[in-house]
């Protein structure tokens, strides 16, 4: 446990920080899972809707620093080739 005021306030700031995070690649697993689950289903157009949402919410949690740009870039990239197979 910190007994420093400024060590007291980083892990208050860093349990923010993490709560944050984890909200923003929960709510971007749910939509890949959508577009999957979609795409498994053959469902072309729903597939096609779900893909750009579940683009903005990598790019968001992207921007946010919840997950690294390549890891990103290579989710997009993965549901694209799924979504362009059917």
């Amino acid at each position: 446990m910190p007994n420093i005021k400024s060590a007291k306030k980083r892990v208050r700031v860093n349990d923010d920080a993490r709560s944050l995070n984890a909200a923003f690649k929960s709510d971007m697993r749910t939509a890949v899972k959508r577009v999957e689950t979609l795409v498994s289903s053959n469902d072309k157009d729903d597939a096609k809707q779900a893909l750009t949402t579940a683009v903005k919410k990598i790019d968001k949690a992207v921007q946010r620093g919840a997950l690294d740009k390549n890891n990103g870039n290579r989710k997009k990239s993965r549901l694209a080739k799924k979504v362009n197979a059917l």
